[in-house]
């Protein structure tokens, strides 16, 4: 790691010199783009605004806390002492959208007291960036106040124009709605309440999870997220239509008066504003994932990022079952002779699987469905005890397929579906690693379908972060690495503990298979990749060829181009990209299939070419360790056409490049699998002309030619 630390500081000695406190505090980014004032009222209430550019993009902005153990923190406040200090680094990734990323910032850290009779203390910290800024709260440890039960955070963030907005509903248990694109002062989030589709929800107030992205009349980009979040709740943006003004909302519990429960000292998580020119510098900046700490589990490199295929989609049309048809009795699974046979996960078929994936460079096969307990797993209330984590079902002879996949150099995926049965998950996770870590399995997908037990919870509150986190942290110690589904919402502790390698959190693939009605419209992966994926990685699912499956469904379908799903391989970043569909409809399709043999997963660097938040993005990464570039492309229902340039590849060489583009005739819905592929030679002057369908997209493949 390569580290330069510059410190400059500067103390403010406020005490009993109240004039002073008039004088605003300042702070600025290293290129002087993004400037910080902060500052206390005549009342004492602590403020805060932001410029870009010398422009203000966040006016005076309150700051403070409501407790249910204490009074509320937010007036006859003074500031005691402020420093500035500047920090430049450069850390790696041990996996990741780039190798090298620079973590440059100065930090303004401000001391609080109140001037009442109570003394209490309180922090605020900035850290100003070139590309936005990340601020916290700090509770010190102090004299009579041991433990901080937060009825309500209250951060504001006061915009100054109606800016066109991307949201999903504050909903406390789910994130998988559709993106919504109105004005601020349109956000109606109660309005998405009672969604007919999704295994849970609850929206309480006019709210909106994060990241949120907002776009100006001139172009200004900001994204408003949070980082590091740890022992925590959620942090939903209530919305003030009148008055432009997002203020934190808690996630909180039916179970306690308080939102928060900690012990002092401790940290709130970053509140994060990325701030951009344009919409490619909100996908490059790495401001979410510098501000969560270091790596603190040390050699991951037992995790090999890899593209999978497995036992799902197949559920999701129909064709076969995550159940067997066994029934409890006494508690325990018994096989009464009642099997249905249509379950999925039978040791022939992820054999299937296996050779498939063998024969393609894909690494691993995802198995769902393999363990007892499906047949009572969503719908029922009393779901704690129903999975094991450990015993097969009759057909499926766990050994054996551990024991073949070795034999073709492919790795099993573990599946723990929770059905949000949270206290048995918590009770037998040493168990179920110790199973992974006995046959030598890395990798796990864990998912919490259903509301969360104990009743009360929310899979976004406290409670759930922590058990989230505290699954990753004991993952660790079994060299497992975990993907999580129905999670709670990455914000950049992958960096911290790096076996957090991909999550949902957004409406995924399986959604195009329930029907029209429940399916993504072409808008949706647009706008994702300027929305969720700021925030982290997604296991969105892609590479399905088969478009419209009518042998399966006739009132589904993806809605895309295969042209397009190839290019989401590149466009939404994960280190576990799977190919999704089913093995037949890939070998009666080999020449797109090609794409998904020769893709990349884990990158060197990562370079937005272009884009428009909800319209179209175009993103080139070069793969690490062979120096070999991919391009991916993808529109919304907007045809677009694109001019290339290749001025990003490397000098003095050339590529064999593999163009696969829309046909001439493709559209998402009228002729989804219209595709042409074209073979040439590119070098770094060279430019392509490249037109997207409605709802298509454009993949390349550029491998080095040896001169």
């Amino acid at each position: 790691m390569k580290l330069r630390l510059i410190i400059l500081v500067f103390v403010c000695a406020f005490i009993g010199c109240s004039d002073n406190q008039k004088e605003m505090l300042e702070v600025t980014s290293p290129k002087s783009k993004v400037k910080v004032v902060f500052n206390v009222n005549n009342s004492g209430q602590p403020y805060y605004s932001v410029m870009f550019n010398n422009g203000v993009v966040i006016d005076t902005s309150y700051l403070g806390f409501e407790f249910t153990n204490a009074e509320a923190i937010g007036t006859n406040l003074e500031i005691l002492t402020a420093s500035v200090n500047a920090f430049d680094e450069t850390w790696q990734m041990p996996w990741g959208e780039q190798i090298d990323v620079k973590n440059n910032y100065n930090q303004l850290a401000v001391e609080l007291q109140e001037t009442s009779t109570l003394k209490r203390k309180l922090n605020v910290v900035f850290r100003v960036y070139d590309d936005g800024i990340g601020f916290r709260y700090e509770f010190p440890e102090q004299e009579g106040w041991a433990e901080a039960l937060i009825m309500e955070e209250h951060t504001e963030f006061n915009l100054t124009e109606d800016y066109k907005t991307y949201w999903i509903p504050g909903d406390w248990d789910i994130y998988e709605h559709l993106y919504s694109e109105t004005k601020f002062s349109e956000i109606d989030a109660i309005s998405k309440r009672d969604h007919p589709n999704l295994a849970q929800t609850y929206i309480p107030n006019n709210a909106v999870n994060t990241p949120t992205t907002l776009v100006g009349d001139k172009g200004l980009h900001l994204s408003f997220h949070e980082a590091s979040l740890v022992d925590y709740s959620d942090m939903t943006l209530g919305v003030d239509n009148e008055n432009l003004k997002f203020k934190s909302i808690l996630v909180g519990s039916e179970n306690t008066e308080y939102k928060v429960k900690r012990s002092l000292p401790f940290n709130t998580p970053w509140r994060t504003i990325q701030v951009s020119e344009d919409a490619p510098g909100l996908i490059e900046s790495n401001l979410i994932v510098n501000l969560n700490e270091p790596n603190k589990i040390g050699d991951v490199s037992w995790f090999k990022p890899m593209k999978y295929t497995g036992v799902w989609w197949e559920m999701h049309l129909g064709k076969s079952s995550w159940d067997y048809g066994m029934e409890q009795i006494d508690g325990k699974w018994v096989d009464t002779g009642k099997a249905h046979g249509r379950h999925g996960a039978t040791t022939e078929n992820v054999k299937r699987f296996i050779d498939f994936s063998a024969k393609n460079n894909i690494g691993g096969v995802l198995v769902e469905g393999w363990n007892t307990g499906w047949e009572r797993w969503i719908g029922f209330p009393d779901r704690e005890g129903v999975f094991d984590f450990v015993t097969p079902y009759p057909d499926y002879d766990f050994e054996e397929v551990i024991n073949y996949a070795k034999e073709k150099g492919v790795e099993i995926i573990m599946h723990h579906e929770t059905s949000a049965a949270t206290e048995t998950y918590t009770k037998q996770l040493d168990t179920a690693y110790a199973l992974m870590q006995k046959y030598g399995m890395h990798a796990v997908k864990s998912g919490y379908v259903g509301k969360i037990l104990p009743d009360g919870e929310y899979h976004h509150g406290q409670y759930m972060v922590n058990h989230y986190n505290n699954a990753v942290k004991k993952a660790a110690k079994y060299q497992v690495a975990v993907n999580a589904h129905e999670p709670i919402k990455a914000t950049g502790l992958r960096r911290t503990y790096p076996n957090a390698i991909s999550r949902e959190g957004l409406r995924g693939q399986e959604f195009n298979a329930w029907s029209i009605e429940r399916g993504n419209p072409p808008s949706h992966l647009p706008t994702v990749a300027f929305t969720r994926m700021l925030a982290g990685p997604i296991d969105f699912t892609p590479g399905i060829f088969n478009i419209k499956f009518d042998e399966y469904k006739d009132e589904s379908q993806v809605n895309t181009t295969l042209a397009q799903q190839l290019a989401l391989y590149v466009v939404i970043y994960s280190p576990v990209q799977m190919a999704a569909d089913l093995v037949e409809h890939y070998e009666a399709n080999p020449a797109p299939l090609q794409f998904i043999k020769d893709v990349g997963v884990d990158w060197e660097k990562s370079i937005v070419l272009n884009g428009e938040v909800g319209d179209y993005v175009t993103i080139a990464r070069k793969e690490k360790g062979t120096g070999n570039w991919f391009v991916g492309g993808i529109t919304n229902e907007n045809s677009v056409s694109l001019n290339l340039a290749f001025d990003f590849l490397d000098e003095n060489q050339d590529y064999e490049a593999i163009l696969y583009k829309d046909g001439a005739n493709a559209h998402w819905d009228k002729n989804p699998l219209d595709i042409e592929i074209v073979k040439m030679d590119l070098n770094k002057q060279s430019s392509l002309d490249i037109k997207l369908a409605e709802g298509g997209g454009f993949a390349i493949s550029l491998k080095k030619k040896i001169n």
